[in-house]
C-alpha cells in the first residue's frame, strides 16, 4: 500500500504565529523583517506582563521568542507563567548577557530552546522550523488518534477482502495492543507505514507520538543523532543540546523504516535500547529512561542480510518477535477492482474531479498489468486516469500503463543436460544438482508467469508458501518482472 497521505491539512512550517517579547524596540523590529519575509506573522510585546497579555489574547499563539532580562517580568518569568497558562506554548530564550548557567536554568525551567545575542538571521529560522516540524507531527497525530477513537474492523486505507489481505488485517487487531517489537516486510509499495500507523493507533499508546524515521535516508553520524539526541559540543555545530526521537516518542511508537540499511554500528546501540529501555544521547554521560514500542519495516531480506554479516543476528531475533508479511499487488489480484475504485475516490475528492467508474476493458488493463511498483504505482496511475478522463467512466486508454513486457522464447535446447557436469573431476552430488535444477526451474516459471508468483507457483506444481520461500533462498526476488 502507498503510505498514508495527511489526513488533513497539518500546520505547515510557514504561517505560524510568533510572539516576540523583547525590550528594545530595534531588535523586535529586526525580528519582525526576519520572520515575515521567511512568511511568518509576528506578534510584538515589550515586556513579560505585555506579553501574557498577548497570549491570553491570540489563543492562536504557539511560539514565543523572549529576551532572557527585562523590565517589570524577566524571560523566566514570563516563561513560568506561560507554562501555567499555556503549556503548548514553545519558548525561545535569548540574551546578550547569557551564560552557560543562563541556559541551563532556562532549559531547565521548560524553554525550548536557548540563543546567544547577536544571533544569525538563519539560526532563528531554523530554531522556528524544527519547533513547526514538531507542530505538525504532533498536529498529525492527534488527527490521527481522532480518525481512530473508534477502531474500525479494518485498517484505513487497507483495502482488500482476499485472504492476505484478511490476513494482515486480522493480525494488526490482535497484536495492536501488546508492546512486543513488530517487524513489517513487504516490497516497496505495499503500505508498510500505513500498517506501522494502525498498530499505534488500536493501541493504549495511540495518546502519544508515533514517530516515524526512514534509516536510509540519513547518514550514519546525522541518524545516530536523530535516534538518541547529543549533548551540547558532542560533535561540530552541536552547540546545544538536543532530545533524540527515541525521546520524542516517549509513551508512543517509533517506526524504524527500512532497518535493513541501518548502519552494523548503530545496530548495537538499538539492540541495547530494546534490552534496557535506556538510551544516552551522543556525548553524554548519562541514560535516559524510555517508554517506547518499536515497529520495524524493511524490504529487503534480513535473513539473508543477517547471513551476509549486514545485520545483528540478535537484533533480528529481537525485532522479529511478531512478523506482518505485507503482499505485493500481484499476489492478490482478487483485491484490484476493489482497491483501484476506492484510488479512483481518494484522487478524484483531493483533486475535485468527478469519482467516475472504471470501465471493464480498463479493469482487464489493470489485471494484467505486473505492477513492480505495488499500490503505490497503482495509485499513481490511477491520479493521471481521474485526471485525464472526459468520459462517463475511465476507459483503459485513459490509464498509463506501458503494454505488457513479453518474455524472449526460451532456448528449446536441454536446460536440463547443461546443468550436469560435463568432465570426468566434477562432483555428481545428486543433492548439489536438484538445487541447481530446482532454482533453474523457479526462474523459467517465474519469467513465464511474468513476475505473478502464484500462477508460477501453478505452472511448478507446488503451494505459492513454498514458492516465496524458495524465491528468497535461492535469491530470485525481481525475476520475471518488467526490466
Amino acid at each position: 500500500m502507498p503510505s498514508a497521505a495527511p489526513l488533513e491539512a497539518p500546520l505547515p512550517p510557514t504561517r505560524l504565529p510568533v510572539l516576540v517579547v523583547d525590550d528594545e524596540p530595534g531588535l523586535r523590529q529586526l525580528l519582525r523583517i526576519i520572520l515575515e519575509r521567511a512568511d511568518y506573522d509576528v506578534v510584538e510585546a515589550k515586556d513579560g506582563e505585555e506579553a501574557l497579555l498577548a497570549l491570553a489574547a491570540r489563543p492562536a499563539l504557539r511560539v514565543a521568542l523572549c529576551d532572557l532580562r527585562m523590565p517589570r517580568l524577566d524571560g523566566l518569568g514570563f516563561l513560568r507563567a506561560a507554562q501555567a497558562a499555556r503549556p503548548e506554548l514553545r519558548v525561545v530564550m535569548m540574551s546578550a548577557y547569557g551564560s552557560q548557567e543562563d541556559a541551563a536554568a532556562a532549559l531547565n525551567a521548560g524553554a525550548w530552546d536557548y540563543i546567544n545575542k547577536p544571533f544569525r538571521a538563519d539560526e532563528v529560522k531554523q530554531c522556528l522550523h524544527r519547533i513547526a516540524d514538531r507542530e505538525r507531527l504532533l498536529t498529525e497525530n492527534a488527527l490521527l488518534r481522532a480518525k481512530v477513537a473508534e477502531p474500525p474492523a479494518t485498517i484505513e486505507g487497507f483495502v482488500g477482502r482476499g485472504p492476505a489481505a484478511r490476513l494482515v488485517m486480522d493480525t494488526v487487531a490482535r497484536v495492536a495492543r501488546y508492546p512486543s517489537t513488530v517487524l513489517i516486510t513487504g516490497e516497496s509499495g505495499t503500505g508498510k507505514e500505513l500498517v506501522a500507523q494502525a498498530l499505534h493507533a488500536r493501541s493504549d499508546r495511540a495518546a502519544r507520538p508515533f514517530v516515524p524515521v526512514n534509516c536510509a535516508a540519513l547518514p550514519e553520524g546525522l541518524l545516530e543523532s536523530e535516534l538518541f539526541g547529543h549533548e551540547r559540543g558532542a560533535f561540530t555545530g552541536a552547540v546545544r543540546a538536543r532530545g533524540g526521537l527515541f525521546e520524542l516518542a516517549d509513551g508512543g511508537t517509533l517506526l524504524l523504516d527500512e532497518i535493513g540499511d541501518m548502519p552494523l554500528a548503530l545496530q548495537s546501540r538499538l539492540l541495547r535500547v530494546l534490552e534496557d529501555g535506556r538510551v544516552r544521547r551522543v556525548g553524554g554521560d548519562r541514560d535516559r529512561e524510555v517508554d517506547v514500542r518499536v515497529v520495524a519495516s524493511t524490504a529487503v531480506a534480513l535473513e539473508a542480510a543477517v547471513e551476509a554479516g549486514r545485520f545483528r543476528r540478535d537484533l533480528f531475533y529481537r525485532l522479529n518477535v511478531v512478523r506482518i508479511q505485507l503482499p505485493a499487488l500481484r499476489d492478490r489480484p482478487e483485491d484490484l477492482p476493489l482497491l483501484a475504485q476506492a484510488l479512483v475516490h481518494r484522487a478524484a475528492h483531493r483533486l475535485g474531479r468527478p469519482a467516475l467508474p472504471l470501465s471493464t476493458p480498463a479493469l482487464a488493463a489493470l489485471r494484467e498489468a505486473s505492477w513492480p511498483g505495488n499500490v503505490r504505482q497503482l495509485e499513481n496511475v490511477i491520479e493521471q486516469a481521474v485526471l485525464l478522463s472526459n468520459g462517463p467512466c475511465i476507459e483503459a486508454e485513459d490509464l498509463p500503463l506501458s503494454p505488457p513486457s513479453r518474455p524472449a522464447p526460451a532456448a528449446r535446447s536441454s536446460a536440463v543436460l547443461d546443468l550436469l557436469p560435463d568432465d570426468g573431476e566434477a562432483p555428481l552430488s545428486i543433492k548439489a544438482l536438484s538445487a541447481d535444477l530446482e532454482r533453474h526451474l523457479i526462474g523459467l516459471a517465474l519469467v513465464r508467469s511474468s513476475g505473478h508468483r502464484a500462477q508460477a507457483a501453478r505452472l511448478l506444481e507446488i503451494s505459492y508458501k513454498a514458492l516465496v520461500y524458495k524465491i528468497r533462498e535461492y535469491g530470485l526476488d525481481g525475476v520475471g518482472g518488467p526490466p
